[in-house]
This record gives structure tokens, sequence and C-alpha cells, in this order.
């Protein structure tokens, strides 16, 4: 996107494209076991550097994705949008999500974040539907997709297929939202 960078801002937070300065931050960040916990593993520096390239490429080339998160100028995750790359019935949808550093837990920036994001997707992006997705024990990221809105209907959760049968993070609940879904915005 060149100098059009996509950037956007709410009351504390900035989403935008990643710099190469979020690189040693992301590797922390995704080398923590609290914040990794409900995911299969942490990753390494090469898994790491693996997974920056591909979403910070995928923001740059496509304008929208996981957006890198910063908070009073630093980089504390991302929110954005996903296409999952693996096969379930809910297939094909575009997942939102977000990953915080252990520090910018508890300080409703996630939801903040996500909220722009919603904005993006159901305005500009004119997209009818998302979905989050997560393990039936996250109830941190579960109280995030409720406050955003979003809907969780059981007949709709799932096993992770790229999880081994009998993972204890295989089970998966499945949230749903769209436009009509949200309450207004206050003008």
């Amino acid at each position: 996107m060149g100098s059009d960078q996509r950037e956007i801002r709410t009351e504390r937070l900035v989403l935008r494209e990643w710099r190469e300065a979020d690189r040693d931050p992301w590797a922390a960040l995704v080398a923590d076991p609290d914040v990794m916990r409900w995911f299969p593993s942490t990753l390494d520096r090469v898994a790491a550097d693996t997974a920056f390239e591909r979403i910070s490429v995928g923001v740059r080339d496509r304008g929208w994705g996981l957006f890198a998160l910063e908070y009073d100028r630093r980089f504390i995750g991302f929110t954005g949008l996903a296409v999952p790359g693996f096969d379930a019935p809910f297939m094909p949808a575009v997942e939102i999500g977000w990953r915080l550093s252990r520090d910018a837990w508890g300080h409703g920036f996630a939801t903040e974040a996500a909220t722009a994001v919603l904005d993006l997707a159901f305005g500009e992006l004119g997209m009818p539907e998302l979905v989050s997705f997560t393990t039936v024990g996250n109830v941190r990221s579960r109280a995030v997709m409720a406050r955003l809105g979003m809907r969780h209907d059981p007949v709709d959760d799932f096993e992770h297929p790229s999880l081994p049968v009998g993972h204890p993070l295989r089970p998966h609940v499945l949230y749903r939202v769209s436009p009509t879904d949200r309450p207004l915005k206050s003008a």
C-alpha cells in the first residue's frame, strides 16, 4: 500500500501495518506460555519470524488482515481479520481475532480494537458475517466475543481439525456476528 498505508485509530489504540521494529516484541509475545496457553505450543524464533512474514504481507497486500496493535507507541499484539486455513462446517468464513501481550490484558484493548475492526469489516469492506472461535476454556476471549455482540450457538461448536483427536484444545466454540447483530452506534 506504500504511502497510502491503512491506519485505524481508536480512543487509545492504533491498528496499522506491521513494521520491522515489531519483530522482536512479536517473537516475545508468541514465546510467552501465558499468551499461548490456548494454542498447541509457543513459537520459537524461526516460527515467529515465519508467522510475522505471513501476517505482515497479508495486511500490506490486501489492505486488511491481522493489524499490528499499538498502545502509547508500543507494539502490544494484533487484532484483525483472517481467513482460516482449515476445513470446517462453517467455512468459508472470515475470522476476527486478537492476541495481546500479557501486560496489555485487562484494559479493554481487545474489545476496543476489535470494535474498530468490525466497523471496517461491515462498513468499507462490506462483509456479511464474521466468525471467531477458540478453545472451550478460553473464557477471556469468549468474554470479548460476547462484548462484541457475537452470538454463540452450541450447534456450531466443532473439533479443530488441525489438532489430533483427544487433544485437550481440540474442542472449539464458534461465535458469529453480522452487521444486524451489532448495537447501533450513538451519533
